[in-house]
């Protein structure tokens, strides 16, 4: 059995797309849903594996015949994950990933609650602004403005952090593919998935671990995260 609807999100710059590239290169069985957006390519993104750019009337009829699992409004361009995706991953017995911000992480939730959520933080926001530093001068541009606006942002985006099930600190690279890899494999688990390609002397370890990113077990380690980004103390005990 398959079909298990993995989402992911985090705040631009947390090291996302990295973890979902390792993630997809070390398990198998997980499609990987190309979001719509009506952006322009940036840097070295290519049409059809970053994203399937498309202008605004496009995207807007997509929305008006219902073809989006969720759409969102972001900095002014829109982005959706369309629902053929979904279709098309059980119709080939996969599981799939979604990619997606807050806003359109709540649509999907509404709509299949037995989906899996897992938000990622980076440690603190200064490393945060380096990260996005580094990605906008690899882009060939950076504007102050717009990282601090995204700082904003992010700031924002972790108070929504108590809606996923699962939550990952991407401070060291290494660690956190291993606890996004062992979210999968204990969920596929404990849904009686087979878990292909997983030893059998490992399965244990990463439902350890997997148990340790569970929201309710991670507080020790996102406590910190939260009050580095000044967090509010009622929206850190909701």
């Amino acid at each position: 059995m398959a079909g298990i609807l993995f989402i992911i999100s985090a705040p631009s710059g947390s090291g996302k797309s990295t973890l979902v590239n390792q993630l997809r290169s070390l398990v198998s069985g997980l499609d990987f849903s190309v979001s719509y957006t009506t952006r322009a390519p940036r840097g070295s993104e290519e049409p059809g594996r970053e994203y399937h750019y498309v202008d605004r009337p496009t995207f807007e009829h997509m929305q008006q015949a219902d073809e989006f699992l969720e759409s969102a409004d972001v900095f002014g361009n829109l982005y959706g994950t369309a629902r053929q995706s979904l279709t098309d991953a059980i119709a080939h017995g996969h599981d799939l990933l979604l990619d997606i911000d807050v806003q359109g992480a709540a649509q999907v939730r509404q709509r299949m609650p037995n989906a899996v959520s897992i938000f990622v933080m980076p440690p603190n926001p200064e490393i945060l602004a380096l990260r996005l530093r580094n990605r906008s001068r690899a882009e060939g541009s950076i504007s102050e403005e717009v990282i601090q606006r995204r700082l904003a942002k992010a700031r924002v985006e972790i108070e929504d952090y108590e809606k996923y099930g699962y939550i990952l600190v991407n401070d060291v690279l290494e660690q956190a593919v291993e606890e996004l890899e062992a979210v999968v494999a204990s969920e596929r688990y404990h849904r009686g998935q087979t878990t292909a390609g997983v030893a059998a002397g490992d399965i244990d370890r990463l439902l350890k671990l997997a148990d340790r990113c569970r929201r309710g077990n991670a507080m020790q380690r996102i406590v910190p995260v939260l009050a580095s980004f000044g967090v509010p103390e009622t929206a850190r005990s909701r």
